[in-house]
């Protein structure tokens, strides 16, 4: 037997299947019975010539060649709904299925971006997947997505990158800590502090790694987390000091509840990256999202902060003034 005689159908049930680990799983998607869907492994099975599930007693687990032929599956289930795509766009309509994946830190200014893009292109679909950087860099290599967002393109991979904004990122602390008090704090003087950062793989811990050692001072961990939220509040409650992007603690600065500690060059600045693989020619769908950051993206960020401003500033006009103390 061969694999000439699998059909698309084939590879659908499949790719459900393995990627949802189970074939009720896979049925409810795809709309079909459960025998429909197991009626289209078998086939596929029988083309490979080989078994490609191995039946668990919770659902299903890929054999040696399910796994092989899952990655085959996906590529070629991906690029035929890239050609409906592109041929869709041939015709005059602009659609498909914008596909990006963005590190954790960007989730606090991509999501406005894309509904501006996305309102503009009405017949445009979103996949928007959020992780640390070392997560976003495996989608991009494994073409899961066909754009990333992140603060520095990876060394591993040969990607197009082109930077579309500014990026800020400060040591903050809460407005009472014991070092805001301090003049002319430098960075040899947060060797004691309480500094919270994010788990390895993320941008932030790269960068406050990079600044440390290239001041050839030593990093001393006080607590790891996965969360930018966390941080936030475990700083803004007085635990510690932390190293994060401006854009995910505006909020919490304008409301005095975290401030910038009075550090030479704090906060510094970096760029934001749109970016993808080199080898891969992007979709008509990617491509025009690419070309809004890079033409609009610093202009979005700007226009959002005005606008968190704003609003800010009409609920303490209607809030009215504080109550006089005695």
């Amino acid at each position: 037997m061969s694999l000439k005689h699998a059909t698309f159908r084939q590879l659908h049930a499949f790719h459900a299947v393995a990627r949802l680990g189970s074939v009720s799983r896979a049925a409810d998607e795809l709309h079909l019975t459960q025998p429909a869907v197991s009626l289209q492994i078998s086939a596929l099975e029988e083309s490979a010539g080989t078994p490609l599930l191995q039946r668990t007693g919770r659902g299903v687990r890929l054999t040696a060649a399910g796994e092989l032929l899952a990655g085959y599956a996906g590529r070629i289930l991906e690029l035929w709904r890239e050609a409906g795509d592109e041929m869709a766009t041939q015709r005059g309509e602009f659609s498909g299925t914008l596909r990006v994946g963005a590190v954790t830190t960007a989730e606090y200014l991509l999501p406005p971006m894309i509904v501006t893009f996305a309102n503009e292109h009405p017949k445009v679909k979103v996949k928007l997947q959020v992780g640390n950087r070392d997560q976003i860099v495996h989608m991009l290599a494994a073409q899961e997505v066909d754009l990333a967002i992140m603060g520095r393109p990876p060394r591993e991979l040969q990607t197009v990158a082109t930077a579309f904004a500014k990026h800020p990122m400060a040591f903050i602390a809460a407005p009472q800590h014991p070092l805001m008090s301090q003049r002319a704090l430098e960075l040899s003087g947060l060797s004691g502090a309480n500094l919270l950062v994010r788990e390895r793989g993320s941008g932030t811990r790269t960068t406050v790694e990079r600044l440390f050692k290239e001041a050839d001072l030593p990093l001393r961990i006080g607590s790891e987390m996965s969360s930018n939220e966390a941080i936030k509040q475990m700083c803004a409650a007085g635990f510690g000091i932390a190293f994060l992007s401006l854009h995910t603690c505006q909020l919490e600065i304008q409301a005095g509840r975290l401030a910038l500690l009075p550090l030479a060059r704090n906060p510094i600045e970096r760029d934001w990256y749109v970016m993808h693989l080199a080898s891969r020619q992007l979709p008509q769908v990617a491509a025009a999202f690419a070309g809004f950051l890079e033409a609009r993206g610093q202009e979005q960020i700007r226009a959002q902060l005005e606008s968190d401003a704003l609003v800010r500033r009409n609920r303490r006009r209607a809030a009215g003034p504080a109550p006089k103390k005695g």
